[in-house]
């Protein structure tokens, strides 16, 4: 059921039924470990070329409390598996990149998180605190090596937005910055989804940083956000975080445009704040169907940018030294 949340088991279950369901083009890989010593593991996805292939990352559940944002990947699987065979632009993406789609990032918070009603809204691993410090618990959105420790964090372990001893000190993020960052050039897109408040957080959230494609960011952004509302009429605001939301550091996103990959968004699901991090099971329909259309644009765009715009530049080539040739040509036919 697409319109339940699970706990992790179910979902761990679901992903091997996954590459089971559709071994041509779904495998499960794991990369890393978590403090308690859980494997962390993504589906990848994707028709094998027998080539090197460009690359989409999407991770959720990166904070233990947003239930939601496990739902919206699961959703999104089953959706581009349903898509891939009968409509030609999902088949086409197929064909040229693989999705690197890890439903729960951080498992031992998220487990945590499930225990019972006191510890529903827990938002960090489960890692220990300092010697001078009992309490759990790391932000992983605050550790990784982005202007880390910067803004928008605490050095008390007690806190929410605790960044850690050093920047990449958690075995999540660690996880996310090897295998990323191993293979940067292959990706074209960075999507780490998240919520609430209905946002699409472009780079960077440190406000004396902007990105060298800020404009395309919000204009890509603005076209999803777009994208979004025609489908139930909810209104995502685009922006960095500081202008938005509030500055902070050592975020995946920003990791992510530091190293190099052109387009990285945060998307804030719903909802405003009604039901904020509890959005009860009844929305997770239509919120997994409005970010859906989000996701596709900025996914579509990365493509076709890669793929249909290395063709338009070649066509554009050769219609360019075809018309040159022709011009030579006749100039030699007038004047000689």
């Amino acid at each position: 059921d697409y319109y339940k949340y699970h706990p992790m088991p179910e979902i761990s279950n679901w992903m091997v039924q996954m590459a089971k369901d559709h071994p041509d083009v779904v495998s499960i890989v794991e990369y890393g470990q978590t403090y308690e010593k859980r494997v962390i593991k993504l589906l990848k996805i994707g028709v094998n070329t027998g080539e090197k292939k460009k690359a989409i990352w999407m991770d959720c559940g990166i904070h233990a409390r947003e239930w939601i944002a496990p739902a919206f990947c699961q959703y999104f699987v089953r959706q581009i598996l349903e898509a891939y065979k009968t409509d030609s632009k999902m088949g086409e993406m197929m064909k040229n990149i693989d999705f690197y789609v890890t439903p729960v990032l951080n498992v031992d918070g998220y487990i945590y998180s499930w225990t019972n009603e006191t510890t529903r809204l827990w938002r960090k691993n489960r890692s220990p605190g300092t010697s001078s410090c009992n309490c759990y618990g790391t932000d992983l959105n605050r550790n990784f090596n982005a202007n880390w420790g910067t803004i928008g964090v605490e050095s008390d372990c007690c806190s929410n937005i605790y960044c850690g001893t050093q920047a990449v000190s958690e075995p999540e993020a660690q996880a996310v910055t090897y295998f990323v960052g191993s293979r940067r050039e292959d990706f074209l897109c960075f999507l780490t989804i998240h919520s609430y408040g209905q946002l699409l957080l472009v780079p960077y959230g440190h406000p004396n940083s902007t990105a060298p494609n800020y404009k395309e960011l919000m204009d890509v952004g603005l076209a999803a956000a777009d994208a979004i509302r025609k489908v139930h009429g909810k209104s995502y605001t685009v922006g960095t975080s500081p202008a938005v939301l509030y500055p902070n550091s050592g975020s995946s996103r920003d990791w992510a445009r530091m190293q190099g990959i052109p387009l990285a968004y945060t998307f804030e699901l719903r909802d405003d704040g009604t039901f904020g991090f509890e959005l009860p099971e009844d929305q997770i329909k239509p919120t997994c169907e409005e970010a859906y259309s989000g996701a596709l644009h900025i996914i579509t765009y990365a493509h076709d940018k890669a793929f249909n715009g290395a063709v338009a530049t070649a066509t554009a080539l050769v219609f360019s030294l075809g018309f040159k040739l022709v011009s030579e040509t006749a100039f030699i036919l007038i004047c000689c």
